[in-house]
């Protein structure tokens, strides 16, 4: 017969990475287009009131915004969609909110801790405002950029109170589409811990504990990784220079 991958925790698994990936796909434009507009284009009314709102939604609780994706849903009902409910695209949605933030302040640092002899360069070589933030000022600050991008990843990996009014079950299988409901590692963690009722149940927990643990270093080292190429493609190019 048919034997349980890694003690029935894959599918969890498997939700986790879905997650991650659709969270990470629906905030990296906002968010990096925010700090960019931010960081070069906003005038000081537009800086202010976008860096207020930017603010304000850092400090939302995770619970709040598993809230307001539950009673989005209720709206829906109510309203538009009888059909609505809670699934791997709401908690996605939810999660990518929360995690605006950070990417927003991660991008708009990077950019303005370049050297403004950067931009003069770039009018200099007769490059439009576009040109020098794309071809000139992102690639120089791409390390930083990308440091938001995993730690977003790594947040949208272990947050439990969001997914836990969104979407996640224990039983889910694994996801069915972006309108199915899913399991994921944080909540699979927390219900055993809750739950269980044997020692092999608690010891399945540990695992899954285990497991998150691994692909968040996972994705950390990747990180580094992927930094010290960029790094050395830089180094390369100047020399090449």
């Amino acid at each position: 017969g048919l034997r349980p991958v890694w003690d029935g925790i894959w599918p969890a698994c498997a939700g986790s990475l879905y997650l991650v990936g659709l969270a990470t796909l629906l905030v990296l434009g906002p968010g990096v287009g925010c700090g960019i507009y931010l960081a070069e284009y906003a005038g000081p009314r537009a800086r202010r009131h976008l860096g207020l709102a930017v603010e304000l939604l850092a400090g939302v609780p995770s619970i709040v915004m598993g809230l307001f994706g539950f009673t989005l849903i209720l709206v829906l009902r109510r309203t538009f969609v009888p059909q609505a409910n809670t699934c791997l695209l709401l908690a996605a949605g939810c999660l990518a909110l929360l995690v605006l933030p950070p990417l927003v302040v991660s991008t708009r640092a990077a950019l303005e801790s370049l050297p403004h002899g950067l931009r003069l360069t770039g009018a200099a070589l007769g490059l439009t405002r576009e040109q020098t933030v794309f071809r000139v000022l992102l690639p120089e600050a791409g390390r930083g950029i990308l440091g938001g991008v995993m730690l977003v990843m790594g947040r949208a990996a272990e947050d439990t109170a969001v997914i836990l009014l969104t979407g996640v079950v224990a039983n889910a299988g694994l996801p069915a589409g972006l309108l199915a409901k899913f399991e994921a590692l944080p909540f699979t963690i927390y219900y055993t811990a809750a739950q269980y009722q044997t020692e092999d149940e608690l010891a399945r927990g540990f695992g899954a504990a285990l497991v998150l643990l691994v692909l968040s270093g996972s994705m950390m080292l990747g990180a580094g990784a992927l930094q010290r190429v960029m790094a050395r493609r830089h180094k390369g190019e100047d020399a090449w220079n």
